[in-house]
């Protein structure tokens, strides 16, 4: 289990691509373990994030229906600057509900500007929560189906069993020598993160700029995307 408070992680899902080189959205494919939409947010809980924000753009009406036929969540979604501006406000920091994860939703209406776009709605939803209940983002791409729960553990877990991982961290999963995902950036990091990213650029760069603590997963899995028709 990680070493940090789980109530204070919160699962950032970027799953708003088209996924042109596989042929459909990539929030949309399902393969023979099931949609790899909802397999990456139980994936996300099961690792130890309390909640889980997902950011939806191309297939978004699809992968909401997803997400809704699965009896282990309660989807809840929620208007964020950027984002969808039609659906109800609904609070994803309550407690899960008849023992069902609670889920927010947001949709990045100009995903189709690249990654930035998404990764910029996602934290603006996550520096709408409480600061005493999302301290860390642990983030990662919905086209990753092989991460395993071990590894957003050990990214959850501090190097110190005795001190919490705190709003400064900044961390990257490494596989062997490569830097890769899921990453953790601490509550302190989102706004300038959030300032530095462009076009279809993801955090590495801001990452790389601050130093990020690489965290080993090769024993883990082999910390590659999907990007090809399944």
């Amino acid at each position: 289990m990680p070493g940090d408070d789980s109530s204070t992680s919160v699962g950032l899902l970027l799953a708003a691509g088209a996924g042109t080189r596989i042929g459909r959205p990539k929030a949309l494919v399902v393969d023979e373990r099931g949609p790899w939409l909802t397999r990456a947010v139980t994936t996300l809980l099961d690792g130890g994030c309390d909640r889980v924000v997902v950011v939806l753009g191309a297939g978004a009406t699809e992968a909401r229906a997803l997400l809704a036929a699965d009896p282990r969540l309660l989807t809840v979604e929620t208007p964020v600057p950027g984002g969808a501006t039609d659906a109800p406000h609904a609070d994803p920091r309550l407690p899960p509900v008849d023992g069902r994860a609670r889920v927010a939703v947001v949709v990045a209406d100009d995903w189709a500007d690249g990654l930035a776009t998404s990764l910029r709605v996602g934290l603006e939803a996550l520096a709408a929560l409480d600061p005493e209940e999302a301290r860390l983002a642990l983030i990662t791409l919905v086209d990753y189906p092989g991460l395993p729960s071990s590894a957003v553990a050990r990214l959850l877990s501090s190097p110190a069993a005795d001190v919490p991982l705190g709003p400064a961290a900044l961390r990257q999963s490494v596989f062997h020598g490569r830097p890769g995902h899921p990453v953790v950036v601490g509550r302190s990091h989102w706004s300038a993160l959030a300032a530095s990213l462009t076009g279809d650029r993801g955090a590495g760069p801001y990452l790389r700029a601050h130093a990020a603590e690489p965290v080993d997963c090769s024993d883990l899995w082999d910390g590659a995307d999907v990007d090809a028709p399944a």
